[in-house]
């Protein structure tokens, strides 16, 4: 079973807070949050698809690794594939 969707990042939070290692706070680290929803039918084939089987929702992911989220562009679609992980 594996299961596609395809999610547009609308906008992102990013705020500090306490790193912890071994029980202690060692300092800081930025955190963003990036909120994605479902592509909307814009009446492009693959859009229409994903908007006919998935048309509302939303995700959100916090992500402490700034390698990963400075790849996250405004306003671009990705795509997430489920599949179970057993």
């Amino acid at each position: 079973m594996s299961v596609r969707a395809k999610f547009r990042l609308n906008s992102y939070t990013t705020e500090m807070f306490d790193k912890w290692e071994d029980g202690k706070a060692i300092g800081k680290v930025e955190k963003r949050t990036l909120n994605f929803t479902p592509v909307y039918g814009d009446g492009s084939g693959e859009n229409r698809e994903f908007w006919d089987a998935t048309p509302t929702g939303s995700l959100q992911l916090g992500v402490v690794n700034q390698a990963a989220w400075r790849d996250f562009q405004l306003g671009k679609a990705y795509y997430l594939d489920f599949t179970p992980a057993d």
